[in-house]
């Protein structure tokens, strides 16, 4: 098999937002080598979801570590949420915005990482809403889908199983937070690339040592 680098992420983790531009070098580095799949990890479950409030003190502190760690902006608009919770809408949830991923990724495989990345900026920056269908529509114009197939599918139970698949098939990775980067070199064999932010310095490094790993190996 082609070797897959195995992209675990949630759509509403600041850590991955931050991550964002590093895996989006690597992905574009190693696109002749590597296929890159992108798993969401249903970071928040969308059974009871609570308000913004509930995580919003926690925010308003981690997003500045982010900024300061990754060089990443997070956006007025959505940071108006997480200062203003008692006058925010949002109740977030991660099943929207993976169910969606799914349906972009089986229309355009090799862009994966970048849309992931554009999905986080829609949150993170722009401070649009996720679990709001309206979300995505901006991301249809850009890569001119069809909004009735794509608002068909949103809400289909086929695309939501993809999703829940993605949530269970992350906890079988032991995957147990987020960002994380695993490297598939065969059906049973797997490298652990990056838990946590990881610079693009230190990544490349570790990649570049497994794949040297995978040589010899096969020597």
């Amino acid at each position: 098999m082609q070797p897959v680098i195995i992209y675990c992420y949630d759509a509403y983790c600041g850590w991955c937002y931050g991550f964002s531009p590093v895996i989006k070098k690597i992905a574009d580095q190693y696109a002749d080598q590597f296929h890159f799949e992108v798993l969401s990890g249903g970071m928040i479950p969308a059974e009871n979801p609570r308000p913004i409030g509930a995580t919003a003190g926690y925010i308003k502190d981690a997003y500045k570590r982010v900024e300061e760690l990754t060089g990443i902006t997070f956006g007025p608009d959505y940071l108006w949420h997480i200062f203003n919770p008692s006058e925010s809408d949002w109740f977030p949830h991660s099943e929207k915005a993976a169910i969606a991923l799914c349906i972009l990724k089986e229309m355009f495989p090799e862009n994966q990482v970048k849309l992931a990345a554009e999905l986080q900026y829609a949150l993170h920056y722009e401070g649009r809403d996720l679990t709001d269908d309206e979300a995505y529509r901006h991301l249809l114009e850009q890569y001119a889908i069809e909004p009735e197939h794509f608002y068909e599918k949103l809400h289909s139970e086929t695309y939501r199983e993809k999703a829940l698949y993605e949530f269970a098939l992350c906890k079988q990775l032991q995957v147990t937070g987020f960002p994380q980067v695993l490297l598939q070199s065969s059906d049973q064999q797997f490298y652990l690339l990056a838990r946590g932010y990881t610079d693009e310095a230190t990544l490349n490094t570790r990649l570049q040592s497994v794949l040297a790993d995978i040589q010899k190996s096969s020597t």
